[in-house]
């Protein structure tokens, strides 16, 4: 290469480069999303939302590429236990957690992507070195709603498809409304409406409209995103987990779905939240216009689920 550059370990003192590029992708999947030094360190040790999975962690390694005293790609790897109770897509296998580089090093040079390949590369040597019996990447970093490898991100799609990864996953649609924009709970007041009922559900808060004893739809959000410690300013998100909804309600199940929407209006508002996420698949056709209905618009897409390819 024509550039001085070297892959190496992660240290403290690259905190501050690291959460910046970091940041920089988040902000390009979602509007104003952003997370602090604290949250992306943290993030390095272990992921506590992750009570499932993360128990099977047995190593983590985080690396750069340094180019001219900056750090310009950046790659957090986990090495899964090969033990009996690790579910079976993790046993023995390595992880490229997220990696995020910068296009390109600012000067109309190729920098960062040549730093993104010799990342990856040191990557697979990583995963070699730990005898994986196979290697996933994913783009799932320490900021709300930023998971898989977006399309707003094709410069670490182009770094992981050189790399010999290919995506065998599903893709998701990711929608974001501004609270503002869902439906008007005043427009709906002086109608007969089912009763509402605001309990706490597997998922975060949960809506649920009845008709005496019978449930005509749900809803829940998870209003934790923006946690002070998780973020690096207040960004007012929170998240449409959960939406089922009778299509026989009797006035049909759009009106279910725009009165649970109006509630959570309500209730979002109260939290000081703003803007509320969500996510469909792209086959879920009549769902995601529904969302569009009620104030939703597509934001990106993402693709879940890479794995290096095998000969």
């Amino acid at each position: 290469m024509s550039f001085s550059s070297a892959v190496r370990t992660f240290r403290r003192s690259d905190r501050h480069q690291l959460t910046d590029l970091v940041n920089r992708h988040a902000a390009a999947v979602l509007p104003g999303v952003s997370t602090s030094v604290n949250t992306v360190l943290s993030s390095l040790e272990a992921q506590p939302d992750e009570y499932v999975v993360d128990p099977w962690v047995a190593e983590r390694l985080t690396l750069v590429t340094e180019h001219r005293g900056r750090v310009v790609a950046a790659a957090h790897l986990h090495r899964y236990r090969d033990e009996p109770d690790v579910g079976p897509d993790h046993r023995g296998a390595a992880a490229v957690q997220w990696v995020v580089h910068h296009p390109g090093d600012g000067d109309g040079g190729s920098a960062g992507s040549d730093a993104a390949d010799l990342l990856l590369s040191a990557c697979l040597a990583t995963a070699t070195r730990w005898r994986a019996r196979g290697v996933h990447a994913d783009g799932t970093l320490p900021c709300p709603g930023v998971y898989g490898v977006p399309d707003a991100w094709p410069h670490v799609r182009s770094a992981l498809k050189r790399a010999g990864f290919v995506h065998t996953g599903a893709t998701e649609v990711l929608l974001l409304a501004e609270v503002s924009d869902l439906p008007d709970p005043g427009e709906r007041a002086g109608r007969e409406s089912p009763t509402l009922r605001r309990t706490l559900g597997p998922l975060g808060t949960r809506f649920t409209a009845l008709a005496g004893d019978r449930v005509l739809g749900h809803l829940e959000l998870d209003t934790t995103l923006d946690r002070p410690e998780r973020v690096g300013r207040g960004g007012g998100l929170a998240e449409l987990t959960d939406v089922e909804l009778d299509a026989d309600a009797p006035e049909g199940a759009d009106e279910t779905l725009a009165r649970l929407l109006a509630q959570a209006r309500d209730w979002l508002t109260l939290c000081g939240i703003d803007r509320l996420l969500t996510s469909a698949y792209p086959e879920e056709l009549d769902e995601i216009d529904a969302l569009h209905r009620h104030g939703f618009r597509e934001v990106t897409r993402t693709a879940r689920g890479w794995a290096l390819r095998t000969a």
